[in-house]
């Protein structure tokens, strides 16, 4: 266990590196931090926190630097993240606000994280299995071919076509509609399949195969895997921290890429589907080509229960309490939309 002295050094070595993107030295921390002791105390808990493996010497000759522990100890012994500012707050809400439908929210909230915290930003779509439904649709396109239109509590719409196997007429479907509404407005999408099992033994013997293909439509939708969406913003941010990637920035833009790694690991942070913070750092992150990264990641839902994560993915040298603060009030605001919508 570190003595909070042997702490406050760590502290400060992590905001200086952080800052000067250069290794720290002792006589560097004496001027720039009121420690109230002399470099020599200051040069033997650097030698201290060398030694466990919290900082590291990169070069013969040169200061130290954070490790992946170092970044870790500093993190989970944070007092608090960093707030936004009244007018940054003002223009997070205001930008937020001027969003017209899901899609906007979700592309808006990338930019404004990328912006903000000038890392790579990362936006899951509101997860279907989470959600509750808010309406069901049905639109007669043709005698024997609807469309289901299926709207979430999150403000997420997905459409299916349906081809019947026999016509369906303006009153069976408005029967349908009724019905099928009166049973899942207001349920859980898990509830969903118990709920309208036995739908088609209440219509007429001919029209029992057009409410069962489209029951089986309905359901299809509530489990698909295209549920798993997210989008990616601000990529270029990267090609600002050149010197934080060891070999080469290549393996980090390879996993960006692959929206799977991503899921995982924000699936990862976020097991409990609560709406808490979670810092990865350095290989904490399973994947390798994420090994040089920093992954901040929160939940966000209208409710006490994350319906998707967002996050950013940076380098490790990261500022850890101003992402935190961006990362957890965006994710706030994006609630509150949701709640609202």
């Amino acid at each position: 266990m570190l003595s909070e002295r042997r702490l406050e050094v760590l502290r400060a070595i992590v905001q200086d590196y952080v800052g000067t993107e250069e290794p720290v030295g002792s006589k560097a921390l004496t001027e720039r931090h009121n420690l109230g002791v002399s470099p020599a105390t200051v040069r033997n808990d650097m030698a201290v926190l060398e030694e466990e493996g919290f900082i590291a010497q990169p070069h013969t000759s040169a200061g130290r630097i954070p490790t992946d522990k170092g970044y870790r100890l500093f993190v989970d012994r944070l007092a608090g993240v960093k707030p936004l500012s009244s007018p940054e707050r003002r223009a997070i809400q205001n930008f937020l606000d001027g969003a017209v439908d899901l899609d906007d929210v979700v592309g808006r909230t990338v930019r404004l994280l990328a912006q903000l915290t000038r890392q790579v930003a990362v936006v899951q779509y509101p997860s279907l299995t989470r959600s509750t439904v808010r309406h069901v649709e049905l639109l007669s396109l043709a005698p024997a071919r609807l469309m289901l239109v299926l709207i979430t509590d999150t403000g997420r719409v997905e459409q299916r076509m349906i081809d019947c196997p026999a016509p369906f007429g303006d009153t069976s479907l408005a029967d349908l509609r009724a019905r099928l509404n009166s049973r899942v407005v207001g349920r859980r999408f898990a509830d969903v399949p118990q709920l309208v099992q036995d739908l088609p033994e209440s219509f007429e013997h001919e029209d029992r195969g057009t409410v069962s293909t489209v029951l089986s439509t309905l359901l299809e939708t509530l489990v698909e895997e295209t549920e798993e969406r997210l989008v990616i913003g601000g990529t270029a941010n990267l090609t600002r921290f050149g010197h934080d990637f060891p070999l080469t920035i290549r393996p980090v833009l390879e996993a960006l890429e692959e929206h799977v790694v991503l899921l995982k690991l924000l699936g990862e942070a976020n097991e409990s589907g609560g709406m808490g913070m979670t810092v990865r750092i350095g290989h904490e992150n399973a994947h390798e080509g994420l090994n040089s990264t920093s992954v901040v990641s929160v939940g966000y839902g209208s409710g006490d229960e994350a319906v998707a994560k967002l996050g950013v993915v940076g380098p490790t040298r990261m500022d850890y309490p101003g992402t935190m603060g961006a990362v957890r009030a965006v994710a706030r605001y994006v609630g509150q939309i949701l709640a609202e919508s």
